[in-house]
């Protein structure tokens, strides 16, 4: 069984820490080691001390902006960490939101599904090192060759939530990148994958689908601490404009909970993300909430369940080891098995 950890990027960890929690995920057999990118550790350089380090471990972004880098100077970052692991890397992208790419970035967010779309073409073909002058929609680059050779595949995940995202992951990328799903609705998403491959004239069992969750095990206190914790994240990535379509169906309340979180009413909002929906999208609990849910991805269709190792926050690694630890136990990872 193929299973990946993500760093607890929203703990305020260290980059020594995030590098000792995935040369310990190694160790313990996962297959994956994924890094997002949001306003703590920067992701190239956070991979690159991983693929030093590690010698097996698949490494993956998850997920950079396709609009804070340019195409080609993601192609660059991609082929460096490549030459250094080939083989291990794989380039999570996404379109992001308007709160991280506008507010935080100052750069447009315009055309979301056409600049996504755009930025693949032309990374796919500066990674492939022929020249490339390209002109799209939405991006450019002109009379780049890429000095580097990334010694190896790099296939593209694309993150996707909404039915055109989803589409389009399946016309365009090497695997999906699911998150904020629960396993009843993997099916419904697989399957407009699936119909993007096919309307592209692709094989759609070629489409790898990878799913990011947000999980935890351990004490009863700290249980208590990181459900609160996980409910303000589920109710605040509810809520960004772009998102809200896709969590209707497992969160009924939401319209209801930001109406009250834009009045300031903080507590109904909280109390409208009520624990059902909680535990569809995290897993929180005694050791063995997080491998029951794996194996439910699993049974669903997904190719490649990933934790997102979260904790009570601000307390160092050791809640997320803790989580890594007990659910490779439970699901009997070994190094030599994840490998093959």
């Amino acid at each position: 069984m193929k299973v990946g950890v993500t760093m607890p990027v929203e703990d305020g960890l260290s980059a020594k820490d995030f590098l000792r929690i995935a040369v310990e995920a190694e160790d313990l057999g996962y297959d994956t080691v994924v890094c997002g990118e949001i306003s703590g550790a920067e992701v190239m350089a956070t991979l690159g001390m991983m693929a030093a380090r590690t010698s097996r471990v698949r490494l993956a972004s998850g997920i950079i902006p396709t609009t804070t880098r340019s195409p080609v100077l993601a192609a660059m970052g991609f082929a460096t960490l490549s030459s250094m692991a080939p083989g291990r890397i794989a380039a999570g992208l996404g379109a992001s939101s308007p709160i991280v790419v506008g507010d935080w970035h100052g750069r447009n967010f315009t055309k979301p599904l056409a600049t996504t779309r755009d930025f693949i073409e032309i990374f796919r073909a500066a990674i492939s090192g022929q020249k490339v002058s390209i002109e799209t929609e939405t991006l450019r680059t002109n009379n780049f060759r890429l000095a580097i050779d990334p010694e190896g595949e790099l296939p593209i995940w694309l993150a996707a939530i909404n039915d055109r995202m989803l589409r389009l992951a399946g016309a365009i990328a090497d695997g999906v990148f699911l998150t904020w799903c629960p396993p009843t609705e993997v099916q419904q998403k697989v399957d407009l994958v699936r119909a993007g491959a096919i309307e592209a004239g692709r094989d759609p069992s070629d489409i790898e689908v990878v799913l990011s969750f947000w999980g935890f095990e351990g004490n009863d206190d700290d249980v208590s601490i990181v459900r609160e914790r996980c409910r303000r994240s589920v109710l605040a990535y509810a809520m960004v404009p772009t998102h809200q379509s896709a969590f209707l169906h497992a969160f009924p309340t939401l319209t209801e909970a930001a109406a009250a979180w834009d009045l300031g009413d903080r507590k109904k909002a909280l109390d409208l993300t009520g624990d059902d929906v909680l535990e569809a999208m995290c897993p929180i609990g005694p050791p063995g909430v997080v491998s029951d849910r794996v194996h439910q991805y699993v049974a669903a269709g997904v190719d490649l369940p990933v934790v997102f190792l979260v904790g009570p926050g601000r307390s160092g690694p050791e809640p997320a080891l803790q989580t890594m630890r007990s659910t490779a136990a439970a699901l009997a990872l070994t190094s030599d098995t994840s490998a093959s």
